[in-house]
């Protein structure tokens, strides 16, 4: 089958870590590219995810971890507590820890 060169630019330590992991592998760059290339027209999709969070997945992350929080509270009864109260809490622990500390 008739070949055909690409050429593309890459950054200069980028070209240069790619050369060493295909020495390594014992592969040249071209034919690591092929195998690249290959298994986008195979699987019909880049072989590996490219993904960036966008706000709105921050903002599920962190609905999602507020919802588990809930729920962790609920079932060790204390969802209806005021911050006061937990802040007091966390202190006389702190203030136990500290005594503890302090015993030792």
């Amino acid at each position: 089958m008739p070949q055909t060169a690409i050429s593309f630019r890459v950054d200069n330590d980028l070209k240069r870590s790619f050369d060493s992991l295909c020495d390594a592998f014992g592969l040249s760059n071209s034919a690591a590219l092929t195998i690249f290339m290959k298994a986008v027209v195979r699987e019909r999709k880049i072989p590996f995810e490219i993904k960036i969070d966008t706000p709105d997945d921050t903002r599920v992350k962190a609905m999602k971890a507020f919802e588990r929080m809930r729920e962790d509270a609920a079932a060790a009864g204390l969802q209806d507590m005021s911050l006061e109260e937990i802040n007091a809490i966390i202190k006389e622990t702190r203030d136990a820890r500290k005594t503890n500390a302090g015993s030792n």
